[in-house]
């Protein structure tokens, strides 16, 4: 199962989700549906957006976790 950990970034990075919105440029309703896990997938592009303006890498937003 993949888990996004956009909420725990954007909380240590202290920036909204309208915020980032406008920073990355997708729409706060896409960037919720990412944020609560509901995305089927996500673009290169948007997720370096993500990265840059967060100042992270892809593993601290995307975690891979065994299904039990």
């Amino acid at each position: 199962m993949i888990i996004i950990n956009l909420d725990v970034m954007m909380a240590k990075r202290k920036i909204s989700l309208n915020e980032l919105s406008q920073k990355v440029g997708i729409t706060v309703a896409n960037l919720s549906i990412l944020k609560n896990n509901k995305a089927k997938a996500i673009r290169f592009s948007t997720l370096d957006s993500i990265c840059r303006v967060l100042d992270c890498t892809p593993s601290d937003i995307i975690e891979y976790v065994k299904d039990e």
